[in-house]
């Protein structure tokens, strides 16, 4: 299942039962350039050190969803694939 994050929790102490890759904090993501559509829709896509793979909208700097690589790949090629259209 995905973690949503908000980066100024995330590395709190009350979250040390959480798996190590949900601590992650913005400066641990190598973030890529923002994907935007029309209009200032943009999200962009990041890895941290570890290998898990993130996805964050511009509006939100400190929010993102986080997942393995693989999770997100097959996420991208759902929404590829139509599986999302009914939310459009």
């Amino acid at each position: 299942m995905p973690h949503i994050l908000d980066a100024a929790t995330a590395s709190s102490a009350g979250r040390s039962a959480a798996p190590a890759a949900a601590t992650a904090t913005s400066a641990d993501i190598a973030w890529g350039e923002a994907f935007c559509s029309e209009g200032a829709n943009c999200f962009r896509f990041g890895l941290d050190d570890s290998g898990r793979a993130y996805i964050g909208s511009t509006l939100a700097p400190g929010e993102y969803v986080s997942d393995s690589v693989e999770a997100l790949r097959a996420l991208i090629s759902a929404v590829k694939s139509g599986a999302a259209d009914h939310l459009l």
